[in-house]
């Protein structure tokens, strides 16, 4: 008895040491630079210069404070992979998610300006138009929503225009970064070899 107590003991043990690793695990081995983030959203992309072997996008979270105000974005974040995305897998001149999936959600805690232009507190969908050589900026009221399925320009708060930056390095996976300056703030999405920047001015 004693003999069969023992053995089943240690099945119990090899069967334990030999879970598997959580969801917001990244497989070993894998060239993606990804961190837990701290709210259940999704996780934070870093900067990420190298081929990424995870193929789906990824459910993620960008988090900072400009002044007194919390800003988060929560995205689905595509990665390269060798495709052609501006004019290719991103269409010109087209409404887009800046995401994958579904409408990418900014939502901040107190009154704070888009490029100069006021926003209430609340939650809302941000999408773009991109285009060669200018983005149109769209901050929406419907937040809700898969890809751009149930946009409605009606429901557009605001609109504005940015000029695309391109860079020397690329970024595989697509990211958002929330950033506090001397000046105020200022939101980044980078994808590929490409940036564009909205200013922010918080309380």
């Amino acid at each position: 008895m004693m003999i069969r107590l023992l053995l089943v003991i240690t099945i119990l043990g090899l069967i334990s040491c030999g879970e598997r690793p959580t969801s917001n695990s990244v497989e070993s081995g894998s060239s993606t630079a990804l961190k837990p983030a701290d709210a259940p959203d999704g996780i934070t992309i870093e900067r990420q210069t190298q081929p990424d072997t995870i193929k789906k996008s990824i459910r993620a979270l960008a988090q900072g404070t400009i002044g007194k105000t919390n800003i988060s974005i929560t995205y689905h974040s595509p990665a390269v992979r060798g495709r052609i995305i501006w004019g290719g897998l991103v269409p010109y001149d087209q409404v887009w998610v800046t995401g994958a999936h579904m409408a990418t959600t900014i939502r901040f805690d107190a009154e704070l300006e888009l490029m100069g232009k006021p926003l209430p507190a609340g939650q809302y969908a941000l999408f773009t138009i991109p285009g060669k050589d200018t983005w149109t900026v769209i901050v929406n009221q419907n937040w809700q929503q898969h890809l751009t399925d149930e946009y409605d320009a009606a429901l557009d708060v605001i609109r504005f225009e940015v000029k695309p930056i391109q860079e020397t390095e690329p970024q595989e996976r697509l990211r958002y970064a929330i950033i506090e300056t001397e000046a105020g703030g200022v939101i980044t999405m980078q994808w590929e070899k490409l940036k564009i920047e909205i200013p922010v001015s918080g309380q």
